[in-house]
């Protein structure tokens, strides 16, 4: 794989400047978008709803983020939003964790930090509780920001890793700075091949999340790289290009909205290998009693003996997930390939397949 392209350009420190000044001063709202790849087409869940309902309208005018990125069972967690903006998710999240939890954000754009500071007291208010605060940084920089290693259980990021210039740092940041058994669940934007340099430098299809978009099979090695040795999709669709003068210059490139899981667990391979192992969902996380989808490739019935690969058996049995399964052998026997792992593009809003289990 070659180097993330973005980290050898000359221009980084512009593009991050073009960035800041398009989230700080070009949009004003999301109604400024120019395509639907900054723009959250997901239907928010019932339970969600009352939630949402309860945030500032300035903190809901100013989002520009492309998925829902609030996994179950966080009461009590410490949570990390990279390029929380208005503050929406944080606000959202503070609300799941509750007030023995807390949530931090962070960005780098002045002006989004400003609408995200002036309604902590608003929300604090809201909720009968603070528990969310804000930091100035870089998420490339993750490990300047005097936060402290290990002590996240959850980072999120909302349609933001594409902005950045160097990917890979900010993966390697994450990764340092989750829990054993911590998760990074993030939306975000990918295409199905790789962005012609030229195209990379364009400000407005770069601060339109399209042209900062990785190939999906370069996120997946980064990702590697970083430690995360199974990325898993969540959910995606494909985006529209909606301007006809951006959609003229990226011409056949689609791009997707996807939402990713990657665990900080010891002991994942990069392959979903078969040792003969099962869970068994016991059906008491709240609001998924009946089926609970992990990923997209595994819907697991509640009271159902469920096959699953060694990974699999891993992320849920050394995550928060752990006590709503039970579990069905170990990792004494080795059966080969996990049936079903490939390598096509993942997103089946693409409908060109599937991959692993």
């Amino acid at each position: 794989m070659p180097a993330d392209p973005t980290t050898c350009s000359s221009g980084a420190a512009e593009l991050t400047s073009v960035v800041r000044q398009y989230y700080g001063s070009t949009l004003t709202s999301s109604d400024d978008l120019r395509t639907t790849a900054c723009c959250d087409a997901t239907a928010v869940p019932p339970e969600l709803r009352p939630l949402l309902a309860r945030l500032h309208p300035e903190v809901l005018s100013r989002y520009y983020g492309c998925g829902l990125v609030a996994p179950p069972l966080l009461e009590g967690a410490r949570v990390l939003d990279l390029g929380c903006g208005s503050g929406r998710d944080a606000y959202l999240l503070a609300q799941l964790v509750g007030p023995s939890g807390e949530v931090v954000g962070v960005d780098m754009t002045p002006e989004q930090l400003a609408v995200a500071n002036r309604h902590r007291e608003y929300h604090a208010e809201q909720f009968g509780y603070a528990n969310v605060r804000f930091v100035a940084g870089i998420i490339e920089q993750l490990d300047q920001l005097h936060l402290e290693p290990a002590s996240f259980d959850l980072v999120i990021s909302n349609c933001v890793v594409n902005l950045s210039t160097d990917k890979l740092a900010v993966l390697q940041g994450v990764r340092q700075l989750l829990k054993p058994g911590g998760e990074f669940y993030f939306a975000d934007v990918y295409a199905d091949r790789r962005i012609p340099e030229a195209l990379r430098q364009d400000p407005v299809l770069y601060g339109e999340c399209l042209s900062g978009a990785l190939y999906w099979n370069d996120f997946r090695r980064l990702a590697q790289q970083a430690g995360f040795l199974d990325p898993r999709l969540v959910a995606d669709r494909p985006l529209a290009i909606t301007d006809p003068d951006l959609a003229a210059k990226t011409g056949e490139i689609r791009f997707f909205s996807a939402t990713y899981r990657l665990f900080r667990i010891d002991g994942l391979e990069d392959a979903c290998e078969d040792h003969g192992q099962a869970v068994i969902y016991r059906g008491t996380i709240p609001a998924y009693p009946h089926l609970l989808r992990f990923d997209q490739h595994h819907a697991i019935e509640t009271g159902r003996v469920f096959p699953v690969c060694g990974n699999t058996y891993r992320m849920l049995a050394e995550s928060r997930l752990a006590p709503h399964f039970s579990f069905i052998g170990d990792f004494s026997h080795h059966y080969g390939l996990f049936p079903g792992c490939g390598g096509a593009l993942p997103f089946t809003s693409a409908s060109t397949g599937s991959a692993c289990c």
